[in-house]
């Protein structure tokens, strides 16, 4: 089984399984990399398959970077929200004071 077809208006379709591996042993493994990795040899686009890697690296890294900052502020709100709560809560009601 074919896994990538080059039509001949140059685009590329890769083929790919239902599950995506989990682990970066299994990655290197799976039958689309391996295809990929194929693909990339046989056609001598290392350097071009190399600039593709990086800037999928890139964008993932900076989502990684843009998700970890939600969820601080998720926290930070959070935070604000429940102090303020609490401070809502704790405001004891005082009597006014009798002079002698």
């Amino acid at each position: 089984m074919e896994k990538v077809k080059v039509s001949n208006d140059g685009t590329i379709d890769f083929k790919t399984g239902e599950s995506i591996p989990t682990t970066p042993k299994r990655f290197r493994q799976s039958p689309e990399i391996e295809a990929f990795y194929r693909f990339v040899h046989e056609n001598d686009l290392r350097e071009e398959a190399l600039e593709i890697l990086d800037t999928l690296r890139e964008e993932r890294d900076q989502l990684k970077v843009l998700e970890k900052e939600k969820k601080k502020e998720e926290k930070k709100l959070a935070k604000i929200s429940k102090t303020a709560s609490n401070k809502k809560t704790k405001v004891k009601a005082t009597s006014p004071r009798k002079k002698k």
